[in-house]
C-alpha cells in the first residue's frame, strides 16, 4: 500500500503598496512563505518580472528542491552502500522558456554535484549511486522535463 504525505504550508502578499493591484506596477511581488515554526522565507517574483532581487524566488526555489531532494535520495544510497561522503556541493542551473504570451516552462535542470568520498572509497559506485538517486528523487519523478546530473567524485588521499 503506498503511503501518502500531506505538506501544507502558507504564502502570504506583503506587497500591497496602498492601492492593492490597482495597476501593474502599483504593487510589489513580495510574499513571505511559511511552514509551522520554521523560519519564514522572504520571497518576490524574478527581477525580470518586477521582483526584489534580494528574494529568492519561486524559479530559485523549484531548482533547489530538484537539486536538495537528489542530494539527500544520494547521501542515503552512499550511507546504505558504504561510501563515505565527506562533502556534497551542487551548483544546479535550471532553463526556463517563457513563450510570447508570457507563459512558459521550465526545460531543463542540469544537477552538477562535486562530491568528496573518503580514501579507499569505490569512485565508481559513488557516480553509479547518482543514477539510482535520480530514480527514487520525488521531485524528479514529478517534472515533465529532463533532470540531467554531471557528478564530479573526488577522493580524499589519507
Amino acid at each position: 500500500m503506498a503511503k501518502q504525505h500531506i505538506y501544507e504550508l502558507t504564502v502570504a502578499w506583503t506587497g500591497n503598496r496602498g492601492s492593492g493591484t490597482s495597476a501593474y506596477d502599483a504593487y510589489s511581488r513580495d510574499h513571505v512563505v511559511r511552514v509551522g515554526s520554521k523560519p519564514a522565507i522572504d520571497a518576490s517574483s524574478d527581477p525580470a518580472f518586477r521582483g526584489d532581487a534580494a528574494r529568492h524566488n519561486p524559479e530559485e526555489l523549484f531548482v533547489a528542491s530538484l537539486s536538495s531532494c537528489h542530494m539527500l535520495w544520494y547521501l542515503h544510497l552512499c550511507a546504505v552502500n558504504g561510501i563515505v561522503v565527506t562533502g556534497y556541493v551542487d551548483q544546479a542551473i535550471g532553463q526556463m522558456q517563457e513563450d510570447a504570451n508570457g507563459s512558459g516552462r521550465f526545460t531543463d535542470v542540469l544537477l552538477r554535484p562535486a562530491v568528496s568520498i573518503g580514501a579507499g572509497a569505490d569512485a565508481g559506485l559513488a557516480a553509479r549511486l547518482h543514477e539510482e538517486a535520480h530514480r527514487f528523487c520525488f521531485i524528479a519523478n514529478s517534472v515533465n522535463f529532463p533532470v540531467r546530473c554531471e557528478p564530479s567524485i573526488q577522493i580524499e588521499t589519507l
